[in-house]
C-alpha cells in the first residue's frame, strides 16, 4: 500500500484518537511520506520509534498491532500460556502509562491476563516480573536512553530475557499478517478488572525485588561498618531507577546518598538534559555540581529505564572523569573476583559473560583468577542465554555478565541489564577501596599497570531512510568481500563472519561458527587488538568498535590512531 492510501486510511478512519487526528492535520507531505511510507519496524528487540501519528511511528495503534500479534502468538502456544498471561512495566516517557494499558485491553479481549504496573518501574523489574509470577511474556514499554519524542516496545519470554529467536520470528510473522493497526479490537478496561482479566501491580512485587537484590552484596559486614564513610550522588535522569534505586541502597546500609533533585522525579520531557543517556558527560551536568558541593567519592546515572548506568569518579583536581561502559566493568569485575576470593566463594566453574565488542581486559582479570570469559553476539538476551544453560547443565556458576554499552547484571534473578544491582555493587566497591585507602583512578591506574593498557572506541555512522539502509547493507558487503590481512600494519590471526557463521584463522582454514546468525563482523589481530562491525538493531547507524592492547598510554594513543584510519579506509564505498 502506498503512503498515500496509508495516510487516507487514517484520515478518513472515524474513531481515530482525537490527539493523533490533530496532529495528522499539522504534518507536510514530506512528513506524511515519511510517518505512512512503511511500518514501523519489529525486530527481536521489539520496535522503537518517534511518537506521533502513522504506520511508522509510535502510537496507540501500533501499539495494539504489535499486542495483537503477541495475542496470537499466546493462543497458538495453548490454554497453559494464556493462563500464565502477560507482565507489562512502563517508563516515564510520554505515552508510556496509555501504551501499557492499551496493549492490556488487546490482550484481555483474547481472553488472556495482563499484569501492569500501578506506575512506573524499570526494565529489570519487569525482567523479575515475570519469572516471579511465571508469566508467559512481558511488554516493556519504553525507547531506552532515546530523545524525548521517542517511545519504544519490548517483549520478554517466560524466563525474564528478551523473546528468543524462534517466537521473536513467529510474533513478528502474526503482527505482518495484520492489515491494518486501525483494526485491532480492544476490551473495556474497567470490565477486565471486573474480570479478573487485568491485575494491578504495586508493593508486593517490589519488595519481593528488594529481597532478591540482597544477594548482589557480597560484603554487608563492610557496608554495615563503613558505608559513612563514602558520599554517593546518584541521578535517575528524569526515569525510573528512584525509588527502588534509593530503598536497595538504604537497605543495603548506605546514608550518604545525595539524589540531584532537579532530575529525581520521572518526567518524559527530560528538561534538563541534552539527552537521557548516561554514557554521555553533559548527562552528569548537575550531578558534577552536587558531587563538588558534597565531596562525592563517585557519581551514577541510571536511564530511563534503569537498565543501563553510568558513572564519573573524582580526580585529584577536584574535576570528575567519566568511565566507558568497560571501565565500568573492569572495575566490577575486578572487585567481585576480589571480594569472593577473599571470602573463599569464588566459585572454581565460575564464569563471566560479555559481548563480543566488549573489552578483553576483564578476560586477563579473570584469568588471574582462573575464571573463564565467553563472548558472545551482542543482545543481553544472548547472555540471558548462557545463564539459562548454566543452570540447566551445572557446567558453569555465572559471576557477571555486561556489554560494552552501559549494561551490567550481577544475579541472574532478573534475565536483562539491571542499573539497580549495578548502582549496588559499585557502591559496595567504593566503599571496600576508600577504606583501604585507594582512590577509583588509582584502582584503575594499578589494573592497566598489572595487565596492559586497554582502549575501546565505539563509532556510530548514521544512514537515514531506505537510502541510508541500502547503503548500510552494501558497506557491509563490501567488507566481507574484501579480503583483509593487516589492519594498520598488524596481522588479522582470526575472522569471524556471523551473518555467514565462518571463522577464518591466520591459514585461512575455515570453521564453522554455532552462533546465531547476526550481521556482524570481527577481526582479531595479532598484538591483541580487534574490531568489529555492526549495523543497529534499533536505529539507522552502523556500530564500528575496536579494541586496542599496549604497553604503555603513549603507543595506546598512536595504534588507535592508526586503526581509526585504516577503519575508515575499510568503509569507504
Amino acid at each position: 500500500m502506498t503512503w498515500e492510501k496509508n495516510y487516507q486510511e487514517w484520515k478518513n478512519f472515524e474513531t481515530l484518537d482525537k490527539a493523533l487526528n490533530q496532529e495528522l492535520s499539522k504534518l507536510s507531505e514530506t512528513q506524511l511520506q515519511d510517518a505512512f511510507g512503511s511500518d514501523l519496524s519489529f525486530g527481536t528487540a521489539g520496535m522503537r520509534g518517534v511518537l506521533g501519528p502513522g504506520t511508522n511511528r509510535m502510537n496507540i495503534y501500533t501499539v495494539r498491532q504489535a499486542t495483537e500479534g503477541l495475542a496470537q502468538l499466546i493462543l497458538d502456544k495453548g490454554q497453559d500460556a494464556v493462563q500464565a498471561g502477560v507482565a507489562i512495566a512502563y517508563d516515564s516517557r510520554h505515552m508510556s502509562y496509555e501504551f501499557a494499558f492499551e496493549a492490556a485491553r488487546v490482550l484481555g479481549f483474547h481472553g488472556i491476563k495482563a499484569y501492569v504496573y500501578e506506575s512506573l518501574r524499570p526494565t529489570p523489574v519487569l525482567s523479575f516480573a515475570v519469572r516471579h509470577l511465571k508469566a508467559f511474556a512481558g511488554i516493556m514499554i519504553t525507547a531506552s536512553h532515546n530523545p524525548a519524542e521517542y517511545n519504544g516496545y519490548k517483549v520478554y519470554g517466560s524466563d525474564g530475557g528478551q523473546m528468543v529467536p524462534e517466537d521473536a520470528d513467529a510474533l513478528t510473522k502474526y503482527i505482518r499478517q495484520i492489515a491494518s493497526p486501525l483494526t485491532v479490537k480492544v476490551a473495556d478496561q474497567s470490565r477486565l478488572v471486573d474480570q479478573g482479566l487485568l491485575e494491578i501491580l504495586g508493593d508486593d512485587l517490589d519488595q519481593a525485588y528488594l529481597e532478591a537484590i540482597q544477594s548482589v552484596t557480597i560484603n554487608p559486614n563492610l557496608i554495615k561498618d563503613h558505608a559513612d564513610m563514602v558520599n554517593i550522588v546518584y541521578t535517575p535522569l528524569h526515569g525510573t531507577g528512584l525509588y527502588l534505586g534509593m530503598k536497595a541502597l538504604k537497605q543495603a546500609g548506605f546514608k550518604q546518598i545525595h539524589v540531584v533533585e532537579a532530575q529525581a522525579q520521572g518526567n518524559g520531557d527530560f528538561p534538563t538534559v541534552k539527552s537521557p543517556n548516561p554514557e554521555e558527560v553533559s548527562a552528569f551536568d548537575l550531578a558534577q555540581k552536587l558531587g563538588q558541593d558534597v565531596g562525592a567519592d563517585i557519581l551514577l546515572a541510571t536511564d530511563p529505564d534503569a537498565d543501563r548506568l553510568g558513572a564519573m569518579i573524582p580526580l585529584d583536581d577536584g574535576e570528575f572523569q567519566i568511565l566507558t561502559g568497560n571501565q565500568i566493568a573492569v572495575l566490577m569485575a575486578d572487585y567481585i573476583l576480589k571480594a569472593l576470593q577473599e571470602k573463599a566463594s569464588l566459585a572454581p566453574n565460575g564464569r563471566i559473560v560479555k559481548s563480543i565488542v566488549s573489552t578483553d581486559l576483564v578476560d586477563a582479570i579473570a584469568a588471574d583468577y582462573g575464571i573463564e570469559t565467553k563472548s558472545v553476539l551482542t543482545g543481553f538476551k544472548y547472555i540471558a542465554e548462557q545463564i539459562k544453560q548454566y543452570e540447566t547443565s551445572g557446567d558453569h556458576e555465572f559471576i557477571m555478565g555486561f556489554e560494552e554499552s552501559y549494561g551490567y547484571l550481577i544475579k541472574p534473578f532478573v534475565r536483562d541489564k539491571d542499573a539497580i544491582q549495578a548502582l549496588l555493587l559499585l557502591a559496595e566497591m567504593v566503599v571496600y577501596h576508600k577504606k583501604a585507602g585507594r582512590t577509583l583512578p588509582q584502582v584503575l591506574e594499578n589494573i592497566y599497570q598489572k595487565y596492559g593498557y586497554f582502549q575501546e572506541v565505539t563509532v556510530s555512522k548514521v544512514f537515514e531512510g531506505q537510502a541510508g539502509k541500502d547503503q548500510m547493507a552494501e558497506i557491509m558487503s563490501h567488507i566481507r568481500q574484501t579480503p583483509v590481512n593487516t589492519i594498520a600494519g598488524i596481522e588479522v590471526t582470526d575472522k569471524y563472519d556471523y551473518l555467514n557463521q565462518i571463522h577464518v584463522d591466520g591459514q585461512g582454514q575455515e570453521s564453522s561458527l554455532t552462533e546465531p546468525k547476526s550481521d556482524a563482523l570481527k577481526y582479531c589481530l595479532a598484538d591483541g587488538s580487534w574490531l568489529a562491525f555492526r549495523p543497529s538493531g534499533t536505529e539507522p547507524k552502523i556500530k564500528l568498535y575496536y579494541g586496542i592492547k599496549a604497553g604503555d598510554r603513549q603507543s595506546l594513543a598512536q595504534k588507535a590512531k592508526e586503526i581509526s584510519q585504516a577503519i575508515d579506509h575499510l568503509v569507504a564505498v
